[in-house]
């Protein structure tokens, strides 16, 4: 029987970690820095990440963003894939987690288009009003950017800039990943199409990973 070619996404948003009762009144007030590294639980992700490319089910957490806390009892399941695609504003900041993507791609999008799709975002679907988008981009977001995100630029193998305008390099990026799917061996329940996780003979599926700035 013929194995259907899968494609999953998972997003670092998911991985936000629970508030303290101090945090979570600061986030209400827009002062929680939710771009810092310590905001997210690498090792949750690390752990789900390398059980999918394991050909592991995993269930992922449910983040409630207008409330800023995880869905008690609710998850996503995610179903192992030949191709994994993760995206995020730091998963290029863990060295654990960036060894384990074969292409890094980093989205350089420009900063007016970044602040203009985070108002939009932000006010419609996060219930945050204008002023309290804008205070948090210029008191965290920014500065987060500037600290932790765009160093980690230099890992990246590709680097897209435009963002979404860029659809010579997005058909480029679709083309190799449709390459993966056709390939004989790329399939969760045979050899793999990609690099070992750890030097060793074990392959895994081919992940990917995307940085939305």
């Amino acid at each position: 029987m013929e194995h259907k070619r899968r494609v999953v996404s998972l997003s670092q948003d998911s991985f936000y970690r629970n508030l303290t009762e101090e945090e979570s009144v600061r986030a209400k007030r827009g002062e929680f820095n939710f771009d810092h590294p310590d905001a997210f639980e690498h090792t949750l992700m690390l752990s789900l990440l390398n059980k999918l490319r394991r050909g592991e089910a995993v269930k992922v957490p449910k983040y409630d963003f207008f409330n800023n806390t995880r869905v008690s009892g609710e998850y996503t399941l995610v179903e192992p894939a030949d191709v994994i695609l993760v995206e995020g504003i730091l998963i290029f900041y863990e060295q654990s987690l960036r060894e384990l993507f074969d292409m890094k791609l980093f989205v350089d999008a420009d900063s007016d288009d970044r602040l203009a799709r985070r108002l939009i975002r932000d006010t419609h679907e996060r219930g945050r009003t204008l002023a309290q988008v804008l205070h948090q981009y210029l008191h965290t977001v920014k500065p987060a950017f500037e600290e932790f995100c765009l160093p980690t630029k230099k890992y990246a193998d590709v680097v897209i800039p435009r963002g979404a305008e860029n659809e010579v390099a997005i058909d480029l990026i679709l083309h190799h990943i449709h390459e993966i799917l056709r390939s004989p061996r790329s399939s969760v329940d045979g050899d793999h199409e990609s690099s070992s996780l750890d030097g060793d003979h074990e392959r895994a599926p081919s992940a990917f990973s995307t940085r939305p700035h």
